[in-house]
């Protein structure tokens, strides 16, 4: 029984406590914070910054998740008491002054409930070393059945204060701060923008980065292999029109040369341009387009697809990607020997993860580290975020590896 009551009024009791010591300090900073307070832009913002703390310790007591905050203060210049009382985060950061209003009937009952048990014990031990100096319930102890009586009693309503009156007082000063400095509406909406805007920013900036490396990429891919292919194609042709005439059989091995040649260029342009958007999305759809990566990877893959509905050309190419490079660096990296691939619509957006039973440890970082991970990964995030996707990985050291997407489809 004890235990349970302490289990219930212990973090009450503390809770409130630190509320309080809390309210001491805000209390005796009123003072400076009314002279100065306009003058120093420090100050005002610091109100803000103790309201969002007491935001966040509320919803901990309560348990209610990581509550909205309040925008940081509107950064002004000393003395700009325009931009001051336009500021909505202060406004409503001023109702931190109501704190050490309440503080003190809640600590007095904080105080009785932890001070009034060991307080009735030793009262009831000690009274006849001074009888009349020891009061228990608030009377002075002459007998030992005042001192049973009135210690039983106080030990009783100290208990039920910290079993049921602490915790409800605590909950009621925990809902109060989350009611009265919970931010407006307007804040809440301006805030998702700025987020929104943010993320945007970002995405669009990856986008730009990726965008950039993929034409060197093709570039690259052109100028070392297809170029060089068909320079060496029109040379050998070239060659065998000179020897047409005097040696026809060369001018023939030329030919078959020359072809051999075209036909590898062909190759490795279908491979560049493959790298752009896959015929085979064309061709199969995304459904098909990821049973063939599956059927190709060495490795056991259990493919798991929904109904899939409408899905847009660059959601198809983004997913196809993540899919192909996700088992490449599984292939590759992860010594794994099961693969999990699920693709499914849930409501407007298309979900995919990647689970393997591997070794774990992989990181998204935009250079490859010494055993060449992680840069695909950076790839596959600037793709999955260039179309307004999330990404997620999960790679514990010893596995396993999970990747989930999710891609917007409206």
């Amino acid at each position: 029984m004890l235990t349970k009551i302490l289990s219930r009024g212990g973090p009450a009791a503390g809770y409130l406590a630190i509320r309080f010591l809390k309210s001491v300090t805000l209390l005796a900073a009123i003072p400076i914070s009314l002279l100065l307070g306009w003058i120093i832009p420090g100050a005002t913002a610091g109100l803000v910054r103790l309201a969002n703390s007491e935001r966040r310790r509320a919803a901990k007591y309560l348990g209610v998740g990581e509550p909205d905050l309040l925008p940081s203060a509107q950064r002004r210049l000393p003395g700009d008491v325009v931009t001051l009382f336009r500021d909505q985060s202060f406004k409503v950061s001023l109702r931190c002054l109501l704190m050490p209003l309440v503080m003190i009937p809640e600590l007095t009952v904080t105080a009785i409930a932890v001070i009034g048990v060991p307080a009735a014990v030793l009262g009831m031990v000690l009274w006849p070393i001074q009888p009349g100096q020891f009061s228990l319930m608030g009377v002075g102890v002459d007998s030992w059945t005042e001192a049973l009586t009135n210690g039983l009693a106080q030990i009783l309503i100290s208990a039920a204060l910290l079993y049921w009156v602490l915790p409800a007082l605590a909950r009621a000063h925990a809902g109060a701060v989350l009611s009265l400095l919970a931010p407006t509406a307007e804040q809440l909406e301006t805030t998702r923008l700025e987020q929104r805007v943010e993320e945007l920013t970002k995405s669009r900036a990856g986008a730009v980065d990726s965008h950039g490396a993929e034409l060197r990429r093709i570039e690259r891919d052109l100028h070392d292999g297809t170029q060089a292919q068909l320079v060496s194609l029109a040379m050998r042709i070239g060659v065998a029109k000179q020897t047409m005439a005097d040696d026809p059989d060369k001018a023939a091995k030329l030919l078959d040369d020359a072809r051999d040649g075209a036909e590898q260029a062909m190759t490795e342009l279908r491979g560049v341009l493959r790298t752009m958007y896959p015929p085979i999305l064309a061709d199969r759809g995304l459904v098909g387009a990821v049973s063939a990566l599956a059927a190709r990877c060495p490795l056991p893959v259990q493919l798991r697809i929904g109904e899939l509905g409408e899905v847009p050309a660059a959601v198809e190419a983004a997913a196809y990607f993540v899919v192909a490079e996700s088992l490449t660096n599984v292939t590759k990296h992860s010594a794994a020997g099961h693969v999990d691939v699920q693709l499914e619509r849930r409501g407007p957006d298309l979900f995919l993860s990647i689970i393997d039973d591997g070794i774990g440890g992989a990181r998204i970082s935009e250079e490859a580290d010494l055993l060449g991970r992680g840069s695909g990964l950076h790839g596959m995030l600037h793709r999955v975020r260039a179309i307004d996707g999330q990404m997620e990985l999960r790679s514990p050291i010893g596995g396993p590896t999970t990747v989930e997407v999710i891609l917007p489809c409206g």
